[in-house]
């Protein structure tokens, strides 16, 4: 027993390293967590500050005394971004009693989701994965928390209006979508095509290979086309090679909008001030370094020694929207509990009703340490997206700065995105839509 004990305060002062595994020593009374991360290969260098950020959280939360006291345990398992090896990692850890999977990647994301109605294990994304699954009636399991890339895309045309003085003088413009030719890169073109409708825009569609390290011929087209505006919907090196083919070609970076996974530190600190004016969309955060959340993360982990990753990190945009990931999937417990038992261990289940029922008020926010980070977010059986916000910051060459205030996605034109899509998904798989009688259970 002694023994026993020994091994567990190892693999506790072990925290830090990049692989942190203590499900093999996990009480019952442990809440389990698996982390599907990737550190190594081209998407490493963003992925990495997105997983430190989300296992600080997991340990600031067993700091803070864990949920109602129910301590968390959680495995890394590596990815490199890579579908197939993504569901490698699920269906190893998922037996350990997995409360729910967050799989930081799209393609991943749309493979997982065919396993969670067997599996009973909630899906959770936030601000990536099936846009559609924001409809609960059709994805019971999915929950794509605080805005999907139908919310980023609305929010770039909405702020790309704002810069032209109101969406109606977006007619007769041109707007390029560069994107990484993946299922993620292709989730925003039917809101783009939505509102490229509307409001009589040229969208232009340029899918760059993966990983994105070669786009010589892509700048060329859009130095021939001259768009009036360049999204970019990339991820890892895919980012920064693009802000510099804008550069060598003279494409005026602040006519360019990011999507939030091409808007922070890591896209822009290889170019500096040759991305000064870039702009990203971001989900509701951007870098918080004087948010309580990093004071307590800093005070209680890394002055002990105890932090995951470099500490001059805490609070950078990934590092802080991994935290904040954590945390939304923390309180789906935490939601749980409160309907099935304070102090116990919750399952699948239970999780996804949690994670159905949130109501995360501005004051509840606050006290976890995101006061002036996100706005409240309120899920339901049909909503469960339960936030549309969106702000847009922009690279001074040393830091990123918020210039625009809140911007809501337009609901008239995503809902009915969003039940249209969902319907086809539905009939394609034979499933049958829950009913308000069937939320009520």
């Amino acid at each position: 027993m002694k023994l026993r004990t020994l091994v567990l305060a190892v693999a506790t002062v072990a925290a830090g390293a990049s692989v942190f595994s203590t499900s093999a020593f996990a009480q019952p009374k442990d809440q389990f967590i698996p982390v599907l991360s990737y550190r190594t290969g081209p998407y490493g260098p963003n992925g990495a500050p997105w997983a430190n950020g989300y296992v600080d959280y997991l340990k600031l939360v067993n700091a803070r005394g864990g949920i109602n006291g129910v301590k968390l345990t959680f495995e890394e398992c590596e990815t490199g971004y890579d579908t197939a090896r993504s569901v490698e990692c699920y269906e190893r850890l998922k037996s350990k009693g997995a409360s729910f999977v967050q799989p930081l990647s799209t393609g991943a994301t749309f493979a997982i989701t065919e396993k969670a109605p067997t599996d009973k294990i909630p899906v959770v994304t936030i601000g990536y994965g099936r846009s559609e699954s924001a409809d609960g009636t059709v994805f019971k399991w999915n929950f794509p928390i605080a805005g999907t890339y139908w919310v980023a895309a609305d929010a770039i045309i909405q702020a790309i209006g704002n810069k032209e003085g109101g969406l109606d003088k977006l007619k007769g413009k041109k707007i390029a979508l560069v994107y990484h030719d993946s299922p993620y890169g292709k989730e925003p073109i039917p809101l783009m095509q939505e509102r490229s409708k509307m409001h009589g825009f040229d969208l232009q569609l340029l899918p760059v290979t993966a990983p994105g390290v070669e786009q010589k011929a892509t700048w060329l087209q859009i130095r021939q086309a001259r768009p009036d505006y360049v999204a970019l919907w990339g991820w890892g090196v895919m980012n920064s090679t693009a802000i510099k083919e804008a550069q060598a070609t003279g494409y005026p970076r602040e006519k360019m909008y990011g999507v939030w996974w091409a808007g922070a530190e890591p896209d822009v600190k290889d170019v500096a001030d040759g991305a000064k004016g870039y702009n990203a969309v971001t989900m509701q955060h951007g870098a918080e370094p004087q948010s309580k959340l990093v004071k307590d993360v800093l005070a209680q982990l890394h002055d002990k020694g105890q932090g995951t990753g470099p500490k001059d990190e805490v609070g950078q945009v990934l590092y802080m929207r991994g935290a904040m990931s954590a945390m939304l999937g923390v309180e789906g417990i935490r939601s749980a509990q409160d309907r099935f038992g304070k102090g116990k261990v919750m399952t699948g289940e239970q999780v996804r009703w949690g994670l159905e029922n949130l109501n995360l008020t501005q004051p509840k926010l606050d006290a976890l340490g995101f006061a002036g980070v996100m706005r409240p977010i309120s899920t339901s059986c049909t909503d469960h997206m339960g936030a549309a916000w969106a702000r847009i910051h922009t690279w001074d060459g040393k830091a990123w700065k918020f210039t625009s205030d809140w911007l809501q996605a337009d609901e008239q034109i995503i809902k009915p995105l969003v039940k249209a899509t969902a319907a086809k998904y539905a009939a394609e798989k034979k499933l049958t839509p829950r009913t308000p009688a069937d939320c009520q259970s």
